[in-house]
């Protein structure tokens, strides 16, 4: 981790080309730098500083290579989709909630591999899928159905999960070496996350659909 000098603040590594406005601010804890990430947002980063989020009912695939040390947290959900909609990402038609999904995977994995990332030496991390939403009890599942699905398609291995069940989380991730640290938040948090998701929910659903994306 970065060590302060001489007991002072040591300045932060330089971001990406394009993750120059995502927040960072110094972990006492980790004595490190941590990027916070919100809804529908991802960071990459090739240095040694953590990437940190909330998730109630949506997932983070936190992915790197394990080689190199680059990469990064994402933080998704699927929008609603109607019933004849196909759930797996892998059926003929792709509705509007799969292609979202791939279009958040999809993104995260090309900036990684762009940035020196092989896609041989890839590995991740998935948190999330929490049942936290009233009334919508099958957000999270599908949510996690989808991301495992996904990343069974495309060969990449999960090394580790927390996912499921019905509370919220925090997680900080460091890409460069893989370390990730989960907390399960107490029920109090529950209001603040449904709210921040249901608005979530809101933005995406009014989103027009991504095209398709070449994967590297």
């Amino acid at each position: 981790m970065i060590q302060p000098i001489d007991g002072h603040r040591p300045e932060p590594p330089p971001p990406l080309p394009g993750f120059e406005h995502v927040r960072r601010s110094w972990n006492i804890t980790y004595a490190a730098y941590a990027a916070r990430i919100l809804p529908g947002e991802y960071y990459v980063t090739q240095s040694d500083e953590g990437v940190y989020t909330t998730l109630g009912s949506c997932i983070s695939a936190c992915i790197r290579d394990r080689v190199s040390g680059v990469g990064g947290m994402n933080h998704f959900m699927l929008p609603a989709s109607s019933k004849d909609e196909p759930a797996a990402w892998t059926s003929t038609g792709l509705g509007a909630a799969t292609r979202y999904g791939n279009y958040a995977m999809e993104h995260l994995i090309n900036v990684i591999l762009r940035n020196g990332g092989a896609r041989k030496n890839l590995e991740v991390k998935i948190f999330g899928g929490g049942r936290i939403l009233e009334n919508m009890t099958d957000v999270g599942d599908r949510n996690i159905v989808f991301v495992r699905d996904y990343l069974k398609i495309e060969s990449l291995p999960i090394v580790a999960e927390d996912v499921g069940d019905v509370f919220p989380r925090m997680v900080v991730y460091f890409p460069s070496t893989g370390k990730a640290r989960v907390k399960r938040l107490r029920s109090l948090h529950n209001n603040v996350i449904a709210s921040q998701e249901k608005a979530y929910i809101d933005v995406i659903a009014d989103k027009p659909v991504a095209g398709e994306i070449e994967l590297f």
